[in-house]
C-alpha cells in the first residue's frame, strides 16, 4: 500500500479505491500465494489487469469477506436438545 493510504483503516476506505495482490494479503493477515491460488481457482475476491500489474478495490474486498461471512455461517440452528 502506499505510504498515504497505509494510514487509512480499511473501513475508512472508498469502494473504488484500487488493492494489489500484496494490499489484499495484508488487510486479510494472510500470505500473498494464498491470495494468487484463491485468484487462479476463482474463490478469491474479483482481481482485474490494468496493463500488466492486478488489482482489485476495496469495495469487491468488502463483498469477498462479506461472502465469505455469510457462507461459514449456519443457515439452520442448532437442532434442540430433547
Amino acid at each position: 500500500m502506499n505510504s498515504n493510504t497505509h494510514d487509512i483503516p480499511f473501513h475508512a476506505r472508498h469502494d473504488d479505491e484500487l488493492l494489489t495482490l500484496d494490499d489484499v494479503a495484508e488487510i486479510l493477515r494472510t500470505p500473498v500465494n494464498t491470495v494468487r491460488w484463491w485468484r487462479q481457482e476463482g474463490t478469491g475476491p474479483e482481481f482485474f489487469k490494468i496493463g500488466r500489474r492486478l488489482y482489485t478495490t476495496v469495495g469487491d474486498l468488502r463483498t469477498f469477506i462479506r461472502t465469505q461471512r455469510l457462507a461459514s455461517q449456519p443457515v439452520l440452528g442448532k437442532p434442540k436438545a430433547v
